[in-house]
């Protein structure tokens, strides 16, 4: 699998994103980020938009980011499904734009949620 964050944010496969602040990945920019990927297993009778839907939403990798001064670093990966099941599912995501490393606009499926972050570093840190 690709290892730059943008690389994996582009990958079609579904996912979901709980970020600190709004994604920006321009390497001009010196906005410090956490970004957690929760990437979405893919099963039969799920409901891509959940509303109604039957099936499941289970994450099958998580994968942590920390940007700083324009430069990211992975802090976390996992496939371990204990360790997943610790983590909350953000339910509530919704359509995100986040700016990509070219400049250019991409629209993800995410939220923006300290305190979800916090526990998330919380859970990493504990391993």
């Amino acid at each position: 699998m690709e290892n730059s964050l943008s690389q994996i944010l582009q990958l079609p496969k579904r996912k979901l994103i709980v970020s600190l602040n709004d994604i920006t990945l321009n390497k001009n920019k010196n906005i410090e980020n956490i970004v957690f990927i929760l990437m979405v297993e893919e099963s039969l009778g799920s409901a891509g938009g959940r509303g109604g839907g039957s099936g499941n939403r289970k994450i099958d990798k998580i994968i942590g980011f920390k940007i700083i001064e324009g430069k990211e670093v992975k802090i976390f990966e996992t496939e371990n499904t204990e360790i997943i099941e610790k983590f909350d599912i953000p339910y509530n995501a919704v359509a995100m734009d986040i700016i990509l490393e070219s400049g250019e606009p991409f629209v993800i499926q995410g939220i923006t949620d300290s305190e979800m972050i916090k526990e998330y570093l919380k859970i990493i840190n504990s391993l």
